[in-house]
């Protein structure tokens, strides 16, 4: 696949990976605070009275959700630390690509946790076979709209 690089109308190539930059880590200040509420309410689930009554299922439904949210935290948080240590280096444009590639890898790991997370409650409030069904709805869906859906958008262009 080859990636058109296009800017706004008499953009100079600084301002436009200037631009970018901008409108990344702001999307990421916006995928960072949902999971970040995703990730400290499935730090106190353990201690809650109720956390006795799950199962095995339910306790690895938790771990994957807990890590993955984790994981996400970490991939939607980089690019703003290493904007900071990276500053006036002149590696503006590497950083870009590379945040674009972790927000990419945070929005796949936060569709685990949430497809976990919603399989977990499923299964302590219903059963397991509810839980199997909504949480590959979510898994299902996300994948779509935040995957695959551009993924064809990107080479339907290519094609044409």
């Amino acid at each position: 696949m080859t990636q058109i690089e296009t800017g706004e109308p008499g953009e100079s190539h600084k301002e436009r990976v200037d631009r970018e930059l901008g409108e990344l880590l702001q999307g990421l200040r916006v995928a960072v605070t949902g999971v970040q509420v995703l990730f400290a309410f499935l730090l106190t689930v353990p201690f809650q009275q109720g956390w006795g009554k799950v199962d095995t299922v339910g306790r690895w439904l938790f771990f994957i959700a807990l890590l993955s949210s984790a994981l996400a935290s970490v991939c939607f948080i980089t690019p703003a630390a290493q904007h900071r240590l990276l500053f006036r280096t002149g590696l503006k444009e590497r950083m870009l690509h590379r945040a674009n590639r972790l927000g990419v890898a945070g929005s796949a790991f936060l569709l685990v946790a949430m497809t976990a997370a919603v399989a977990l409650v499923a299964e302590v409030v219903l059963n397991n076979w509810p839980a199997a069904i909504f949480g590959g709805a979510v898994a299902a869906t996300g994948g779509w709209f935040w995957l695959l859906q551009p993924l064809l958008d990107l080479r339907r262009r290519d094609d044409s």
